[in-house]
């Protein structure tokens, strides 16, 4: 809206506002806007939630520590969402389709959260929506997103090849080529593609949704990992750099640069009241929606495997809790003290504050590695 304003209309009459043309410009921009928006708002929302008693329920089961935090306003993952949808919306170009399939895919995990969160204070559950009924949730999200991608396959403006790190030539296509010339086996030749999407997509959002246990640990994570996402989008996008890293470039994707700084800006925003000792927790609508909006962005530009990188430590906190299922059903027995891992670290005697330092520190490790693959192929 405001780059439509600025630079198609005003910037004839004034032409300094020719600087809005620019992509890193209106990145900068859009997590400028992010963050004054969360820093704004942050006490009117932690105040609305108090007024409405819209307070943390915690488990019982959890580390008795966390008891303290009971009451804690729960859902600011509102302001995040608004936070990332309101800078994207004014300084992105929305003539552009991946932006719009952006937003989409954040509005309805966030959606998905906010009931989820709401079932928990309304009914004072802790478990909120059943597993099941949050899973399918997600899978339909995810699947919308992938078939727009389809048809956007089919017009010739997107790749369901899978760009593998450290190998040049190996490039496999998701969707069985030869198949789509019978119309009765399409939907077998698309069930890779539409699968291997609906796993990045949900695994991403809940494994972001597991790491939400401690004060600013999941939205510190965020900080980094959408920040090596805002690095990644733009490099796809620009000729230059795309031909000397040798990845797919795709030029229509540079305006999801603005939505991967509107993420990095809402998240700082929004750490500064989540940092320990919270004042205000994100709840699923945030964790759920930011771990959507990570993954589809991961599988618009192509960096599906790579987002097991940039969110390794989402990916660790995810395969604690497989693993611990899995060990205490098939043996039972635990691995850990207590699944996700940064409970474990908790009832081993680390203090959060060391806890959340140490998993932010890993989680830069994993973003920088993942940037460095990009030229070790």
């Amino acid at each position: 809206m405001l780059y439509y304003l600025l630079y198609h209309v005003l910037q004839k009459y004034f032409s300094p506002l020719n600087v809005f043309r620019y992509i890193t410009v209106r990145t900068a921009v859009a997590s400028l806007t992010a963050l004054f928006l969360c820093l704004v708002l942050g006490p009117w929302m932690t105040r609305k939630l108090r007024a409405m008693q819209i307070g943390q329920y915690i488990r019982e089961e959890g580390p008795e520590s966390h008891q303290s935090k009971a009451g804690t306003p729960t859902m600011g993952g509102i302001l995040i969402v608004i936070a990332i949808i309101v800078p994207t919306v004014l300084w992105a170009n929305l003539t552009n389709v991946y932006v719009w399939i952006a937003l989409f895919a954040t509005a309805i995990f966030a959606a998905i959260g906010f009931l989820d969160d709401y079932n928990k204070v309304v009914r004072k559950r802790s478990l909120g929506l059943t597993g099941r009924t949050k899973l399918l949730l997600q899978i339909l999200t995810s699947f919308g997103v992938g078939v727009v991608l389809l048809i956007m396959r089919a017009g010739g403006t997107y790749s369901s090849e899978l760009i593998m790190p450290f190998f040049k030539n190996v490039r496999p296509d998701l969707v069985i080529q030869p198949l789509l010339s019978n119309p009765y086996l399409v939907p077998v030749a698309i069930l890779p593609f539409l699968a291997f999407l609906v796993l990045v997509i949900v695994g991403s959002s809940n494994a972001v949704n597991l790491t939400d246990g401690l004060d600013g640990l999941a939205i510190g994570c965020v900080v980094i990992a959408g920040g090596a996402f805002t690095v990644l989008t733009y490099v796809t996008s620009h000729a230059r750099f795309a031909d000397y890293l040798d990845i797919q470039h795709m030029p229509a994707v540079g305006e999801l640069t603005i939505f991967c700084g509107s993420i990095v800006g809402a998240a700082i925003g929004f750490l500064w009241y989540n940092a320990h000792p919270a004042e205000m927790f994100m709840g699923d609508v945030g964790s759920l929606a930011l771990g959507g909006a990570l993954g589809t962005v991961a599988v618009m530009i192509k960096q599906e495997i790579l987002l097991l990188f940039v969110g390794g430590v989402f990916v660790l906190e995810a395969i604690s809790v497989i693993l611990q299922v899995a060990s205490f059903k098939l043996t039972g027995k635990r691995i850990f003290k207590m699944a996700p891992i940064h409970h474990h670290f908790e009832l081993i005697g680390w203090s959060e504050s060391k806890i959340i330092v140490r998993f932010w520190i890993v989680a830069i490790v994993f973003a920088l590695f993942a940037l460095t693959t990009l030229k070790l192929r």
